[in-house]
């Protein structure tokens, strides 16, 4: 039996409450379901997810995978799950290190190929986020978008690879900086 929890956001308004995404791996009939009120389109994360992982050269377990999205009272809509859904995978399966994760939310949609796709609502997140006393690790898109929440550590990834790669300390991801912040403080000098 193995266990691990990300931590992400729903996007609800300009609201973004906290979703805990717990992944537990057992033994069993290779299976993945995702519980905790998800629609349609976080259903279908389970076949970016497989994909994304097994085009990024990662193991996805043949075993059974239940993804609970808490609180389940809340509803949880778009692609923006499917990176923590990853990350909690690889975590449980142990091809990612859990020590830091709790430091950190995750939003991003996967591509096939392990690319991450921009959401909607990236500003509200990371503004939570950041009151939380979390990092957002964001796809490339949405970076700019989410460093206007200036109290927020905003970290940009391309890829799943990336993401990976930062918490075995290979490549760390940058930190961005909100460009339409720095302006308008050249403009006050």
């Amino acid at each position: 039996m193995t266990l691990a929890v990300v931590y992400s956001r729903a996007q609800i308004g300009v609201a973004a409450p906290l979703v805990t995404v717990e992944v537990h791996i057992t033994g069993g009939l290779p299976r993945l379901s995702i519980v905790g009120l998800p629609e349609t389109a976080v259903k279908e994360s389970k076949d970016r997810v497989r994909s994304a992982i097994m085009t990024s050269r990662f193991e996805f377990p043949s075993s059974r995978i239940t993804v609970n999205l808490g609180p389940a009272d809340l509803p949880k809509e778009g692609g923006r799950f499917d990176l923590p859904i990853a990350i909690g995978i690889l975590a449980a399966t142990k091809q990612l290190p859990r020590d830091e994760l709790n430091e950190y939310e995750f939003i991003g949609e996967l591509a096939l190929n392990g690319e991450l796709r921009t959401v909607v609502g990236a500003l509200p997140a990371a503004i939570h986020c950041g009151q939380a006393n979390r990092q957002l690790i964001v796809p490339g898109e949405d970076a700019q978008q989410a460093a206007l929440a200036d109290t927020t550590r905003i970290l940009a990834a391309a890829s799943l690879l990336e993401v990976v790669a930062h918490f075995h300390h290979q490549d760390r991801l940058a930190e961005v900086k909100s460009k339409a912040r720095s302006r308008q403080a050249k403009s006050m000098i």
